[in-house]
């Protein structure tokens, strides 16, 4: 089934939004309230300081963006909700207010998945077109998806260890960057020089990932120097990291698209406003021709009730619908509905 106007809610972690999407595609609000600000005084995510503030700002959230589409509940069609994964108590404060609007309007709700909704964040302003290989990149998730059909996902390659995000804000913290790292790495990078030599990531599969290594011989690395006295230069210890990360991205990704013969190629995630990868990604893509990049805006990078919006429509299609026990879930793979 088809709806026009989908209220969507994400809180899967330190952001509360909520978004009004038409015809999934068109975004008549997009409300993000992001905690980063509470959250830099410890350094990264307070799971129980994130669940009390999603608390705190839903209800109005969920006003701001009706009045930003100037539309009311009556006009709305069905409720979408990140149930899965995240914060189990964040997601829990999203899941409850998706119930509680869907109960009082009597409306339907879509259950959508955290990475999905990443995925159609690049078919707001781009359409997907199939097949289409996307390397999904944030905090929590490190993977690559091969799509053949809309809300078709088969993953093909994922991160055994650390996400890449996950590396991001790690090595930041060792050079004490502030929270969150990624941003503060990413910056750096791009004044530095490519000085250190670091360890290229080995996995037995040729598209999973894995980036502890990398980020245990960073942290060794900048030990050994505060042991002998010797100052670390950030910017090209930054440019050094981000060279061998971004390198390993690049080069997995597009062998999967040669692989699958891949019409499209979309980057999804947190990590995909990185500057160092677009711009990697950009080159190795013009290099092989035929295959079209989409990056969605940086607003729809982070998390977003936008993308939310505009994963639900295709999974109602596909007949995605969750009823009052609808739960919060920290960790489901991401799936094809019906399987």
């Amino acid at each position: 089934m088809t709806y026009e106007y989908i209220l969507a809610i994400e809180t899967s972690c330190d952001e509360t939004s909520v978004a009004i999407v038409k015809d999934g595609r068109t975004v008549l609000a997009n409300i993000v309230y992001s905690q980063i600000e509470t959250h830099k005084a410890f350094g990264g995510v307070v799971p129980e300081v994130a669940s009390r503030q999603h608390v705190e700002k839903i209800t109005i959230v969920i006003e701001q963006a009706l009045d930003q589409a100037d539309i009311t509940m009556e006009v709305v069609n069905a409720i979408a909700v990140t149930y899965a994964p995240g914060l189990v108590g964040a997601l829990l404060v999203g899941v409850q207010a998706a119930k509680a609007l869907a109960f009082a309007y009597n409306l339907p709700i879509i259950p959508v998945h955290h990475i999905a909704g990443h995925i159609y964040a690049n078919n707001i302003e781009q359409t997907l077109q199939f097949p289409l290989v996307a390397l999904v990149v944030s905090g929590g998730h490190t993977e690559l998806v091969v799509m053949k059909g809309h809300y078709q996902f088969e993953i093909i390659g994922e991160t055994m260890d650390d996400a890449v995000g996950e590396a991001y804000d790690k090595v930041a913290r060792v050079l004490q960057l502030p929270y969150p790292g990624g941003p503060q790495i990413d910056r750096l990078a791009q004044i530095g020089q490519i000085t250190y030599q670091l360890p290229t990531p080995k996995t037995e599969l040729p598209y999973d990932f894995s980036f502890s290594g990398l980020k245990s011989a960073v942290i060794n690395l900048v030990h050994k120097h505060k042991q002998r006295g010797e100052a670390i230069i950030a910017e090209d210890l930054a440019a050094s990291f981000q060279k061998v990360v971004v390198d390993t991205l690049v080069e997995k990704t597009m062998a999967a698209v040669v692989k699958y013969d891949a019409k499209q190629l979309i980057i999804a995630g947190g990590v995909s406003a990185n500057i160092g990868l677009r711009r990697e990604i950009a080159q190795a893509t013009q290099l092989t021709g035929g295959v079209e990049l989409t990056i969605p805006p940086f607003e729809y990078c982070t998390d977003n009730a936008a993308m939310i919006g505009a994963a639900a429509y295709y999974a109602a299609q596909k007949g995605a619908r969750a009823d009052y026990t609808l739960n919060g879930r920290p960790s489901i793979p991401l799936q094809t509905i019906g399987e």
